[in-house]
């Protein structure tokens, strides 16, 4: 048995490497002069360690300014689709409305559209309501997610229901019911639903692309991918602008990471 385990530890060990390696030289990379990562065979670890990509990054190209808006959209994208998602969510799992389940399956359908199918109709709507390179056009994608809908579905449906009977034979109404009873038991698919919004919306390239078209209003990924055009020769500045996009959101993932799993393991226990 001890040898069994050490060899599943040591594969264990293994895959892990292989998965934070790219990331690792990454970080490595970044720290290197310019030029070093050039050289054959690349190096693995600088030899001489360099702040210089990240202090031009954030003093000559203005990546502060980016990081602001893709912290500020990501925020509030964050906290609109939670206003949204999980109030609906509840509703679909635990309110008697007419058509309750045929709404839901047509839009769990939905879900098998791909989301690229309706840009161009949204980009459309929103140029007419005046909404292009605002943040606001940025962040209507993000107000009412399908997957999210159905996440607090699926864990709303494991409330008991004599938990929400026994709140309102004392008295307590709807809105209080959501708010001192569902909501707390709510907190780890809220949590995973949090992250998943915040990060799809940090990491989103192809939407802030095409909606935010000044310069000034660029999230990281737009604004990196427009440096490496200028400085597609510069491979530390690069691998320094991809670790300022990652980072942040790599502690963030790693600082609630027990809540999401708790809710992605919860979430499925009822269908």
């Amino acid at each position: 048995m001890k040898i069994k385990a050490l060899v599943l530890n040591l594969a264990v060990a293994v895959v892990a490497l292989i998965v934070l390696f790219p990331l690792l030289w990454m970080l490595s990379v970044s720290l290197m002069p310019t030029g070093a990562a050039a050289n054959f065979p690349p190096p693995l670890i600088p030899r001489t360690i360099t702040l210089d990509h990240y202090r031009d990054l954030f003093v000559g190209q203005g990546m502060g300014r980016y990081m602001w808006n893709s912290f500020a959209l990501a925020t509030l994208a964050t906290v609109l689709a939670l206003s949204f998602t999980v109030p609906a969510g509840y509703a679909f799992a635990k309110l008697n409305f007419k058509g309750r389940e045929r709404i839901f399956q047509l839009l769990v359908g939905a879900l098998v559209i791909p989301a690229q199918i309706g840009t161009l109709p949204l980009f459309l709507m929103l140029k007419g309501m005046g909404l292009v390179n605002t943040y606001a056009g940025a962040l209507v994608p993000w107000l009412a997610s399908i997957f999210g809908l159905f996440l607090v579905r699926q864990y709303s449906l494991s409330i008991p229901d004599e938990m929400l009977e026994a709140a309102r034979i004392d008295g307590a109404s709807e809105g209080q019911i959501f708010r001192r009873v569902v909501l707390p038991t709510l907190q780890p698919i809220i949590v995973t639903l949090g992250l998943f919004v915040f990060l799809g919306s940090w990491n989103d390239f192809l939407w802030p692309l095409i909606i935010l078209t000044d310069q000034s209003n660029y999230t990281l990924p737009v604004a990196l991918a427009a440096l490496s055009r200028e400085h597609v020769q510069d491979i530390e500045m690069m691998m320094a602008g991809a670790v300022v996009t990652v980072a942040p959101v790599l502690i963030l993932f790693l600082a609630l990471q027990r809540y999401y799993i708790r809710g992605m393991l919860a979430g499925s226990v009822k269908g």
